[in-house]
């Protein structure tokens, strides 16, 4: 994905989806690295910005 559309607290879809069933995400840290949130189960994962834009699949819904 080439433009970084998204902010803090900005509900993504990527490409592949958590062992709990969903691929929806709710960014909660935004910086060198991307932390996002499982909507579903409430898993924190942490990850390099580069590879968060590779498995980006979509932004649902931007908030601020």
């Amino acid at each position: 994905m080439e433009n970084n559309n998204y902010t803090l607290g900005s509900k993504v879809v990527m490409k592949k989806p958590h062992p709990c069933g969903t691929n929806e995400w709710e960014i909660t840290r935004v910086g060198a690295d991307i932390k996002i949130k499982c909507i579903n189960c409430g898993r924190t994962v942490l990850i390099p910005r580069i590879e968060f834009n590779k498995k980006l699949k979509k932004i649902i819904s931007q908030e601020g």
